[in-house]
This record gives structure tokens, sequence and C-alpha cells, in this order.
């Protein structure tokens, strides 16, 4: 894995920890491509952060900082030395936190964001998906032109989004499924 674009482009990211299957070079590469001018500047928070290849992405490519937040210790690790490696630890913060219990936090300490990104684990049942993507929507997101970019497996169900999502695109690579929402703008 290595970062694709931007300030830290080339940058091989360290070894993968046991458990986390990271988003491939060529679907981040895609997202981004299609992200393009929405992440310069952006806040960026990196849920089932994994590696931190998502948000670090963001990050090589002009976001001002990324919050990360995973649940496992080695996780984070790998997140801490890959922004090392990257030399962008100044604008990330790491978070070993389950994502819920994160979620039911305050956004006001480190958000709203622009830009959320959700590795979730190809095995997160419908109803725990369905809940993360309800407690985004109270407060986490700043309106109104935020992206949601979440990564299932290809044959994972598709989740229950809130009523003022819809979705933009969708991106297939391989076994996995990538979906951008954006808010509805009603008239």
């Amino acid at each position: 894995m290595r970062v694709i674009a931007g300030s830290a482009k080339g940058t091989k990211l360290g070894v993968v920890p046991s458990g986390v299957r990271p988003v491939s070079d060529r679907a981040r590469e895609g997202v981004f491509s299609s992200l393009a001018s929405e992440v310069p500047e952006a806040l960026v928070l990196d849920l089932f952060a994994g590696t931190g290849a998502m948000g670090i992405e963001a990050l090589s490519r002009g976001a001002d900082h990324a919050v990360f937040v995973d649940r496992g210790y080695e996780a984070s690790a790998s997140v801490h030395d890959n922004l090392a490696r990257a030399r962008l630890a100044t604008r990330g913060t790491v978070l070993t936190r389950d994502v819920t219990s994160f979620l039911g936090g305050d956004p006001v300490d480190v958000g709203p964001f622009d830009l959320v990104v959700l590795d979730t684990p190809y095995d997160m049942a419908s109803p725990d998906l369905d809940a993360v993507l309800r407690r985004l929507d109270e407060g986490w997101l700043l309106r109104p032109d935020w992206t949601v970019v979440l990564t299932r497996g290809i044959k994972s169900s598709t989740p229950v989004i809130p009523v003022d999502w819809a979705v933009a695109r969708e991106l297939r690579y391989g076994d996995s499924l990538v979906i951008l929402y954006r808010e509805v703008s009603w008239a």
C-alpha cells in the first residue's frame, strides 16, 4: 500500500495489522478522483480507520485535518506509524475508541466534518451500520456540503440511510462496493 497522490505521493505505508482489510490503492485512487475538489481544506473523519490509508490520502491531497477512530490498539499504532511515514502526523488525531461510543459523544468536541470515510468490517450487521449512519447525521456532518464514503462488501445488504441523504455515486472494485453519499437539496 502506498499514498497515491499529493504531498505524500509514493509513500509506502506500513504493515497491515491482523484482521484489517485496507481499501486497495486502486479503490482509493477512484474514490479520491471522484471527490477531487472537495478534499482540499476539508476536515476528515476516518471511522474504522485500520491503517488510516483513506484519511492519510485525504491529508496528502490537501485536507486540513483528519480524525482517525478505530477500537484496535494495533490499528491505532498503525495509523500513528503511517502518519509519521507520510510526514503528516501534525495534521492527524488518532483515537482508540469504538466507533459507536465515539459517535455517542458531542460532535462539537472534534467536528463537524466535511468528509467522512467508513471502511466498515464486511461482516458488520445491517442494524449496527444503520445506527452508525443515523448517528453521523446527528451533528457530525458540516452542512450543507458534506460527503460520506462507505466501503462495503459487494454482496452486503444496502444500509438504511437518513432521509436527507442521497447516493451520489457507486464504485465497484473487486469484492468492494464504495458508495458516496451527499445531502439531498430539497426545493
